[in-house]
């Protein structure tokens, strides 16, 4: 039975020598799966035993397999109607706190809060009727506590505490085990190199899905503990299988990707995306009409976008812009909403090296208040900035620099350290640019030297696939400019952290040939035409490539 972590890497390691768009690698991943997962039809294995009457417990068991896949609409519906019909059952209103919480996309609103806290209470008041429904609700009530006066982060640790301590109480509880498995990915530092969290997460995950193979939380919250890229292979299988356990689900669907982006495979990447974006419009429509998105929309569309991209089907690319760009109404002004919203039209520009596109980028004009993130807002002026400095408009570069900096002293007097060091990244990044179009060639290197060791502390956020301009690739490629022998070496730290990237192949390619190692050039240049092997593309980058594949 294949099932450890290191059996499960040696079936990875077979699934990655296909070719990048093979449909093969979903036949030979879920083979790395324990048995039964993801075969035959949809079963909703999770069994969370409740106190309560026999119809409330199948729906309550229905509503959870649904808050594991974070469906947090669906899931709140499930758990508000079985506390309508049954006002004792405490447990139901447990549920309607957990999906009032977001735990890895981003802090519930105000009204969020709100309604989590009342929905503990009335636990409360309802009464648990065992242990350990008691001690589930008052885990959920340790993150509501006091919200209006303790910081986000602080609580999501109080919660993650309760979880430990229910855990241990309940050893046999599987679900408890999952639920804590949640709240370490939650409160995982994202400058934390160890991935400490990740890790004892999956440890606990693993086991459970041995038992459990068809359980949507677990291989859901595998792939969130395998999202980095030290881990990511061992996220495969679990990958290669949630989408078959919750088919309906748009985010099951969309999960996946995760992965595949990490890995570098795109055409996967893709597949899953059109998959989950198809289920999520056709739910949206329901709940919003024409012209409403959430975001799980643009979400999947930010994925697709990058996995499209990096294939050079620019056409494609587009495709997903404009359909952004036509939306008029959003559901909520949410993280991932925001970063999706800003850094899908930002990608279309910097990735095609359309400076002029870049330079004139306005904020997307879909119904969506930008101006509540700034690191979102930081996202277009980063672009921008890039723009002006690559088409010689030195002025207008500054200006967007010192947008840059004053978002990011705003995020670091809002104490969102995490965000405020992302966008001062982007400022370094853009600032060794600007240097760099002064031809000042030893400032702009060591600007972007500066930014690339900043970002090398941390580690992406979920809400996003890559950066808009990973700080490392450009660092190869100023290095590249100078004509310092170090480009070569210099490239591949960025092709580790994002495998399979056209532009960093590409500087590789360049960085190489300008070295006289034209057998690495040609080996990265040929990749570059088979990773393009779908595209309908005028890229220049590409047509330099088949060039120096064909001579």
């Amino acid at each position: 039975m294949l099932t450890s972590r290191f059996t499960m890497r040696l079936a990875v390691g077979a699934l990655l020598a296909l070719p990048l768009w093979s449909s093969a690698s979903a036949e030979r991943t879920v083979a790395a799966a324990p048995p039964g997962a993801g075969e035959g039809p949809v079963i909703e294995e999770v069994n969370f035993p409740i106190s309560c009457s026999p119809t409330a417990q199948k729906a309550f068991n229905h509503a959870a397999w649904t808050l594991h896949s974070f469906w947090y609409p669906e899931a709140l519906q499930g758990f508000s109607d079985i506390a309508r019909a049954e006002r004792d059952c405490a447990i139901a209103y447990w549920g309607v706190a957990m999906s009032h919480w977001y735990p890895l996309w981003f802090p519930p609103s105000e009204a969020a809060l709100k309604a989590g806290a009342g929905a503990v209470a009335k636990a409360n008041a309802a009464g648990p009727k065992t242990e350990r429904e008691k001690a589930y609700v008052a885990a959920i009530a340790a993150f509501y506590s006091d919200y209006d006066n303790v910081d986000h982060k602080t609580r999501a640790i109080a919660y993650e505490k309760a979880m430990v301590q229910l855990y241990a109480r309940f050893p046999d509880d599987q679900e408890a085990g999952v639920f804590y498995s949640l709240a370490l990915n939650a409160t995982q530092r994202p400058t934390d190199r160890t991935f400490a969290n990740k890790k004892k997460a999956a440890e606990i995950l693993d086991k459970v899905w041995q038992a459990q193979p068809n359980h949507p939380g677990v291989v859901h919250y595998l792939i969130h503990s395998d999202d980095t890229q030290q881990l990511a292979e061992l996220g495969l299988p679990a990958a290669m299988c949630y989408a078959k356990i919750a088919p309906a689900v748009p985010h099951a669907l969309h999960m996946p990707s995760h992965i595949f982006t990490r890995l570098g495979l795109w055409q996967q990447s893709i597949d899953s995306n059109k998959a989950a974006h198809d289920a999520v419009i056709a739910y949206v429509k329901k709940t919003l009409g024409d012209g409403g998105y959430d975001g799980e929309t643009v979400h999947t569309m930010d994925y697709m976008e990058y996995a499209y991209l990096q294939t050079a089907q620019d056409d494609k690319a587009k495709q997903v812009r404009d359909e952004l760009l036509a939306y008029t109404k959003s559901a909520g002004a949410n993280l991932p909403t925001a970063y999706a919203v800003a850094a899908i039209p930002a990608r279309y520009a910097v990735e095609r090296d359309d400076w002029k596109m870049a330079a004139a980028l306005d904020t997307p004009a879909v119904g969506f208040p930008l101006e509540k993130f700034p690191w979102a807002e930081a996202m277009i002026s980063f672009t921008r900035a890039l723009g002006a400095a690559h088409t010689g408009d030195l002025a207008a570069a500054e200006t967007e620099i010192a947008k840059l900096q004053a978002l990011r002293d705003k995020l670091n007097e809002a104490k969102d350290t995490y965000w405020g060091n992302q966008v001062e990244v982007q400022r370094l990044q853009a600032s060794a640019v600007l240097a760099n179009a002064r031809k000042d060639n030893k400032k702009a290197i060591e600007l972007a030297r500066q930014a690339a060791d900043l970002d090398a502390g941390m580690d992406k956020h979920p809400a996003t696939p890559a950066p808009v301009l990973p700080a490392r690739e450009l660092l190869a490629d100023l290095l590249l400019e100078a004509k310092d022998p170090a480009a070569l070496q210099a490239s591949e730290p960025s092709l580790k952290t994002e495998p399979n990237r056209f532009r960093s192949i590409l500087g590789k390619a360049r960085a190489a040939e300008a070295a006289g190692d034209l057998e690495t050039s040609r080996e990265a240049y040929k990749r570059l035409v088979t990773l393009s092997a779908l595209a309908h593309s005028e890229r220049p980058a590409l047509a330099e490539a088949k060039i120096f594949v064909s001579n």
